[in-house]
């Protein structure tokens, strides 16, 4: 038996499940949580199943090509609307609103057409000049039903039959559909130059009917017009683009290999660095603000409510509130950062070597930086099967027709209809002007009815998978540097392919495990979304109880996902380690943490805000670069900048893609930390430092913590 005095202190009074002759991860396992192993690889299968009867019953050209009034595809090859792209509503007066149109239930012919009309004429103006010149019928003739090509008869007949529209107006396609081309001319609202135009039924009408029969339209063309002109940025500069992103993977894997050597140098330089760059923020957010106030007949005292949205981000930096606003921001953060520092500065300290440590890690397992590609590959292929599922689901079904009618009370509304033999019923006796007109894709079976539930199903199959992924990597990546702290001497101790070892660990014997861990995830983040749905349903309505409850639902929610997150985390690492299930390694890494729990919410905190710093100031430093660049305020490379319309793409393209990229490698590096961490508490429980129990820990955590070899010391047991 060991003395007393042999045992460590934190050991009195707490559970202790760790071997006292524990040597490193546990090469010899067994599986773990089989059955959540087994239901696992039965959901995968029953998840291709349910993409096989996906992609048997959907249709994705539902999703990609509009549908005329008699279900055919406009764009479809192979039919004779192959070169007929674009829907063309008959009258779109009739129509109520953006929504009505994008869903195809607008109660007006719908016909599949190669252009957009591009004037304003009539039937009737057509029937007249037809009598002089051929060619008013020719262009008439492309926006009336294929095979009509009578052009002398009436006016009634043809609007009865529904044979050509009354009217046409200057139209340009939209979402592969024909809206009235508005356009703003000295703040009046006009369509060719036009402020009214004929109805072809007697009437003259305003454009403003246009607009309103088309309500959102024109912010939507405006939409539109914006995404081709970033479109166009995109085109430009993609290559430039890319080589800041390139330029953030170089300086982020010199970063990681720099601390091996001068952490403490370049984690104070970080630190500084990020001070400095946001105290040059909140000078020249200060000089900018100064310059509009002093500017006579200036927007210095416009506000950014004044203006409201604009697409073009530069009207902003001409309103000193959007300076004022960033100082004070700015200023705000500036301020949180240096009192951190002031109250944990020794702390700081600790983070630095565990830094260290974590860099010496990687630098003996540099495989280990490039493991993120084979989770981003993993987490690509579910988000795309998952995407394909969903539009399959959502495009399974037949065409279903429903009678659409201009007028309010009409007993037939919204009722299916068959347009072979609609003529036949008299559907159009008692509700004059109703048609059969096609609605949206469906059916009556038993899988149609269950489309929904189907959709769900494949959302929470989606959510569980990416956090198996996501477990997975965390998984290996534990393995690999546990192994690494657990060599006694490094690195002749550290064993050959720690990564693949570790991999092959991981989905040997803890498939089910990190399954069992990853569905409690997903089901939480399941009820989130449900929760946010019900959260956006209510929020027109009126009961405050009601919203009230969500919004506290919400929050407990969202801090029971950070939870889970956090344990699942520490888990898969105890797993990783003693290769135990999920439950028992879950409750091993909270005992383990409560009893170490200062030193977890100070040194694994602090850690994680200097490398979130590290990230701010790789992608600050790029996205600054970026700016110049892209602005053109580097002599030396100026005619190499491509003309943009937007500087603004590319610049927060390339910050945030050097965000994610530094979050990359950084991701790593605090899994490496977190992994040595916990391996560091549990060293310090199983082991004191005597010949038969030496600690693992380093030679400077060691002296860190006043923890040296007690040579006099022997263990008896």
């Amino acid at each position: 038996m060991a003395r007393k005095t042999d045992i460590p202190p934190s050991y009195y009074g707490e559970p202790r499940n760790f071997d006292p002759s524990f040597r490193g991860p546990i090469h010899n396992r067994a599986c773990t949580d089989v059955l959540c192993c087994v239901i696992i690889v039965i959901v995968i299968l029953g998840y291709i199943a349910l993409g096989t009867v996906a992609w048997i019953h959907g249709d994705p050209r539902k999703v990609v090509y509009p549908t005329d009034s008699h279900g055919q595809f406009c764009g479809q090859q192979g039919t004779p609307n192959a070169n007929k792209a674009i829907l063309f509503y008959f009258n779109i007066l009739q129509c109520a609103n953006p929504a009505v149109l994008i869903n195809l239930q607008c109660p007006t012919t719908q016909l599949c057409v190669s252009k957009c009309p591009d004037r304003f004429a009539t039937y009737l103006d057509m029937q007249y000049n037809y009598r002089y010149n051929n060619s008013y019928w020719e262009y008439y003739r492309q926006f009336c039903k294929p095979g009509f090509d009578n052009p002398r008869k009436s006016v009634a007949h043809v609007l009865r039959d529904e044979d050509c529209p009354s009217m046409i107006v200057p139209s340009r396609p939209f979402l592969q559909r024909c809206f009235p081309d508005f356009i703003t001319r000295n703040g009046t609202l006009t369509v060719a130059n036009k402020t009214d135009f004929k109805d072809g039924l007697g009437k003259t009408r305003s454009v403003i009917d246009l607009r309103d029969a088309a309500n959102g339209i024109t912010s939507l063309l405006d939409a539109k017009e914006v995404g081709m002109k970033i479109f166009e940025d995109y085109a430009s500069s993609w290559y430039w683009i890319l080589i800041g992103l390139v330029i953030t993977m170089v300086v982020s894997l010199a970063f990681i290999l720099l601390l091996r050597f001068t952490a403490g140098v370049l984690l104070w330089l970080i630190i500084f660095g990020v001070i400095a760059v946001v105290g040059y923020g909140i000078w020249h957010c200060y000089w900018e603000f100064s310059t509009l106030r002093g500017k006579p007949h200036s927007d210095g005292d416009v506000t950014i409510s004044d203006i409201g949205f604009q697409t073009d981000f530069r009207v902003y930096l001409q309103l000193s509130q959007t300076w004022l606003i960033l100082m004070i921001s700015l200023s705000v953060i500036e301020a949180v950062i240096i009192v951190i520092l002031i109250f944990l500065r020794r702390r700081v300290r600790i983070a630095i070597a565990l830094l260290e440590e974590g860099s010496r890690a990687i630098g003996y397992i540099m495989s280990t930086l490039f493991y993120p590609i084979i989770t981003f590959v993993l987490l690509a292929i579910c988000i795309a099967y998952w995407a394909v599922i969903a539009v399959f689901l959502a495009s399974s079904g037949d065409a279903v027709y429903k009678v659409m009618s201009t007028q309010d009370k009409c007993m037939y509304a919204n009722l299916t209809c068959d347009p072979e033999t609609f003529s036949l019923t008299n559907v159009t006796t008692v509700c004059p002007g109703s048609q059969c007109t096609f609605a949206f894709y469906g059916g009556e079976s038993l899988y149609h009815h269950y489309i929904f539930v189907l959709q769900l199903c494949n959302l929470l199959v989606f959510l569980w998978l990416v956090n198996f992924t996501i477990a997975l990597g965390q998984c290996t990546l534990a393995g690999a540097f546990a192994s690494y702290y657990w060599a006694l001497k490094k690195p002749q101790d550290i064993p050959s392919c720690p990564l693949f070892s570790s991999f092959s660990r991981a989905v040997r014997y803890h498939t089910g495990s990190l399954a069992f861990g990853s569905l409690i995830l997903a089901l939480v983040q399941m009820f989130r979304i449900v929760l946010e749905y019900l959260d956006h349903k209510l929020k027109g309505a009126h009961n405050a109880f009601a919203r009230f409850l969500i919004c506290c639902l919400k929050c407990c929610f969202w801090c029971l996902e950070h939870f889970i997150k956090f344990m699942n985390r520490n888990a898969y690492i105890m797993m990783a380690i003693y290769g135990k299930s999920f439950c028992t390694s879950a409750k091993d890494a909270f005992f383990l943490l409560m009893r170490n729990v200062v030193r977890v919410a100070v040194l694994d905190k602090v850690t994680d805000f200097l490398l979130f710093l590290g990230k701010v100031l790789i992608s600050g430093s790029v996205g600054v670069l970026a700016f110049f660049f892209f602005t053109r305020k580097i002599p030396v490379i100026q005619e190499e900048v491509p003309s943009l319309n937007y500087y603004w793409v590319p610049l927060l393209t390339v910050i945030l893609g050097s965000y994610l990229i530094a979050h990359g490698f950084f991701n790593v590096y605090a899994m490496c930390v977190d992994t040595l961490f916990l391996c560091f508490l549990v060293d310090l429980e199983v082991h004191n430092g005597s010949a038969a129990r030496p600690f693992y820990m380093s030679r400077t955590l060691r002296h860190i913590l006043n923890k040296k070899p007690n040579k006099k010391r022997k263990d008896k047991r």
